[in-house]
């Protein structure tokens, strides 16, 4: 009999079954689709031996005038600036004592130091520099106190404890940080306190990595609790999430409710963002704010969920405020500038707001808003255009050319002038197995030189992100996989489009075919696999004798190799009885690629499904119409 030429639908059918999607894909990892057929996707190496502490959610790339390239990451501890692969920290601080609001004491024989400062805020995990420490007489000289360090325990609102470290030029270390600093002991010569000129510089306390889910009133998902009851939840038991934009060369960041933060280009990256509300001049500036950006068509900075101008210091969730046009500091509505505020009328918070082209699209946590710069006396205005509109998290809207694509709580929208809903072929796999504990982890990103959107999020046995499904706008089709990454930019300052994950590095992803977080690198572990076919609606068996593979190699070393394997089964619902496999190893290059000709298998079955793989490292496939010699068997 001839050969049957193998073609299969592009995308990823997990809502139908094997046997109704016949000819399509029903599962795949680490694979996309190109022109309709499925590749392994690219490779990623580490951006830099240097690492970051905390685990980054939020990356925000900009180049200056000079054409320095900066990225802005924001993690659980701090928020840093790389630059060359380099992080200057830039965390800005919640206070500064007077000198000598600070001593010291030391047990003999212990690296724990004792630190008094009266009413000192800090809880365990946060970071303060010390200067103008005298020694304490022994080993806990001078240069072992002046220098950053990580609360170690916090006895009373008064003292806390610090671990006394090797001097290190370092800006930031921790224990648990890439560099495990050796600890230095007290003798029994430390008996000073440190003198009365050290001063001690607190950054704002760092967040957390993991949500805690809380309990009562405003805890979790809309309506899961009971009505009435107190929510038990913190500014310091929520996730740490971070927004930021830039205001021309400068920038400016936020920690999710909570405070407003500006850094100054021309002060360098050893300076620290401070409060904007601080700043020379500035005039009703809000803050605490749900999230912060600057509208680049009119050069507004809004701030959403932010303290009304009336009441400076109480956040209301539902209340938009922005400054005058082109303007740090003017906060305060006058009829001699642009500054105003707005209040949405549905909804209890505003939950993210995500700019496009003509407009920014407001999200509560129950409907969506338009809003607008519309010029004097007004100067914005806002549209009400959909209500019972969900959206997962802060970070699950992504605005593509002129769209903006979203993850609600049970579909995917897009929005480009209406909302519709996104037909979605793996919708029960995604929503069925997400962490609703964690969505708040939940993010968007785009990854445009392949026409599509990444979601990212952590699977139902997961605490951290493990998973992604992605939508290929262009060829309106869906894949999945399995990842590690929490935070994702496009590629535009940089050649490649770079990820953060929760090893504390960055990577260069759509790069190389191998996995470049180690050492040598290793292996990225891709397949793909066909729903089941038949012979004649599964009434005959067949018989299956040998596949011609129709791979490309995309690049790879002569000798790579991937794996096709067919199975077959007697049901829909019955075990896979017979399996084979056959390697497709590359064989030469030039003068054109050669690889192996024929596989030959054995198998019978009322039905089979064909999987592609690759285990090895330095290999890259895209696989096109292969064929297979396929024959009816009878019907017993």
């Amino acid at each position: 009999m001839p050969l049957t030429k193998l073609q299969f639908r592009p995308g990823i059918n997990k809502e139908a079954t094997s046997y109704s999607n016949e000819g399509g894909w029903n599962d795949c990892d680490k694979v996309r689709f190109k022109q309709g057929f499925p590749e392994k996707i690219g490779g990623w190496t580490k951006k830099g031996s240097n690492s970051f502490l905390g685990t980054c959610r939020a990356l925000h790339p900009w180049q200056t005038l000079a054409l320095e390239k900066f990225v802005g990451l924001g993690t659980s501890d701090k928020y840093y600036i790389e630059e060359g692969e380099a992080y200057y920290d830039i965390t800005p601080l919640r206070s500064t004592t007077a000198a000598g609001d600070v001593t010291f004491s030391a047990s003999n024989g212990s690296s724990t130091i004792t630190v008094t400062d009266t009413g000192h805020g800090a809880i365990a995990g946060d970071f303060v520099t010390f200067s103008g420490a005298a020694t304490l007489g022994g080993n806990i000289t001078a240069n072992v106190l002046n220098q950053e360090y990580e609360v170690n325990s916090v006895t009373d609102t008064n003292t806390y404890t610090i671990l006394a470290r090797e001097v290190s030029t370092l800006g930031s270390v921790t224990v648990d940080g890439s560099y495990t600093p050796t600890q230095v002991n007290a003798n029994s010569s430390d008996t000073g306190n440190g003198g009365s000129s050290v001063v001690g510089k607190y950054q704002i306390s760092k967040g957390l990595d993991t949500g805690v889910g809380g309990n009562g009133w405003g805890a979790g998902t809309w309506g899961r609790l009971t009505w009435g009851s107190g929510a038990t939840i913190t500014t310091t038991s929520v996730l740490r999430l971070w927004s930021h934009d830039n205001f021309g060369e400068d920038l400016l960041i936020n920690v999710r409710n909570a405070g407003i933060y500006y850094w100054d280009k021309t002060n360098g990256l050893s300076t620290r963002a401070v409060e904007l509300n601080t700043l020379a001049g500035s005039s009703k500036a809000p803050t605490i704010a749900t999230q912060v950006l600057v509208s680049d068509r009119d050069r507004h900075i809004i701030a959403f969920g932010c303290d009304p101008e009336s009441n400076i210091g109480t956040q209301d969730p539902l209340v938009i405020r922005f400054s005058s046009q082109e303007s740090l500091t003017d906060w305060e509505s006058k009829a001699t500038n642009t500054a105003g505020e707005l209040r949405l009328g549905s909804g209890s918070e505003i939950v993210c707001a995500t700019e496009t082209r003509q407009q920014v699209l407001v999200f509560t946590d129950a409907s969506l808003y338009t809003m607008q710069f519309i010029g004097p006396p007004f100067t914005f205005g806002i549209n009400l255009i959909s209500e019972n509109i969900s959206i997962r998290s802060s970070m699950a809207s992504i605005a593509v050319e002129d769209a903006v694509f979203w993850m609600g709580l049970n579909d995917f929208y897009v929005y480009a002038g209406s909302v519709n809903k996104i037909p979605c072929t793996v919708k029960d796999h995604v929503f069925g197995n997400i962490n609703k504990e964690q969505a708040s982890k939940v993010f968007a990103a785009a990854n445009a030189s392949f026409s599509e959107i990444w979601w990212f999020y952590p699977s139902s046995g997961s605490t951290e992100i493990d998973k992604y499904v992605i939508f290929n706008y262009q060829q309106k089709i869906w894949y999945v996989g399995s990842l590690n990454r929490t935070a994702w930019m496009d590629r535009g300052v940089s050649e490649l489009p770079i990820a953060a994950s929760t090893d504390g590095y960055l990577y260069d992803h759509e790069t190389g075919d191998d996995d470049g977080s180690t050492n040598p690198v290793s292996a990225i572990s891709a397949h793909i696999e066909s729903s089941q076919m038949d012979i004649a609606d599964g009434d005959q068996f067949s018989f299956i004798t040998r596949i011609i593979p129709d791979l490309t190699f995309r690049n790879s070393a002569d000798g790579s190799t991937a794996t096709l394997t067919l199975k077959t089964r007697n049901a829909p619902g019955g075990d896979y009885l017979q399996t084979d496999s056959a390697s497709v190893t590359k064989s030469a290059t030039v003068p054109v690629e050669q690889f192996t000709q024929d596989a030959r298998v054995r198998l019978r079955g009322r039905s089979f499904a064909l999987r592609v793989e690759s285990t090895t490292t330095g290999i890259g496939w895209r696989l096109g119409s292969p064929r297979i010699d396929i024959r009816p068997d009878g019907r017993r």
